[in-house]
């Protein structure tokens, strides 16, 4: 039976991982975003359920109690969570699986699923990931610079995560993303698995 992959990434405010995986997904067949559940506000544009499960923060806490998360953490003034049965549902059917998650989260995953794959996205400079922070048009100054505090602080954890990919041309960071996933699809357990009966044939 064929497992889905596990994909993390992961990357400061204002690196660009929601427009690379958003385009990734478009391009790439068999491969989904799981929604996660956040207790933080809904943004202009953004809709329940497709962005964010939005919820209130006695709901998310009842979900923790209930162990319903595959990871969970605070960032800024908000809590994150990955539902599990969400995440499994799919990875049983087949299909490769993204989780956008903070480091925190990334590590929580990695302790439980060694076999997911981890991504970390870094801006080209400071300068470019302040540029872009600024650009988004959605952040007073006091909140820009906790941003960037907090950028310095996930970025030094990028050597817990097994690819890094640097967002400077977009195209080209979505290239890099893409070869990512093609080069575990044709990893020889998931070929021998895919092609099952090729092989059989090809053998006889």
């Amino acid at each position: 039976m064929k497992i889905g992959t596990l994909y993390i990434i992961s990357a400061p405010s204002g690196a660009g991982k929601t427009s690379l995986v958003k385009q990734l997904v478009q391009d790439t067949a068999n491969l989904t975003v799981s929604t996660s559940h956040t207790t933080r506000q809904m943004r202009p544009g953004e809709a329940h359920g497709r962005d964010y499960y939005f919820v209130s923060v006695a709901e998310f806490q009842a979900m923790l109690a209930q162990q319903a998360f595959l990871e969970h953490a605070q960032v800024f003034d908000n809590f994150y969570g990955t539902a599990q049965q969400t995440v499994q549902d799919n990875l049983n059917q087949g299909q490769d699986v993204i989780l956008e998650i903070d480091w925190q989260g990334a590590k929580q995953i990695k302790q439980l699923l060694p076999d997911s794959i981890a991504i970390f996205i870094l801006p080209p400079s400071i300068a470019v990931l302040e540029q872009r922070l600024r650009s988004r048009g959605q952040d007073d100054e006091q909140t820009i610079a906790r941003r960037m505090r907090d950028a310095v602080a996930e970025m030094s954890h990028y050597a817990e995560f097994d690819y890094l990919v640097v967002n400077d041309d977009f195209a080209t960071a979505l290239a890099e993303l893409g070869s990512i996933v093609v080069c575990q699809r044709l990893l020889r357990e998931r070929q021998a698995i895919e092609h099952k009966g090729l092989l059989a044939a090809l053998l006889a």
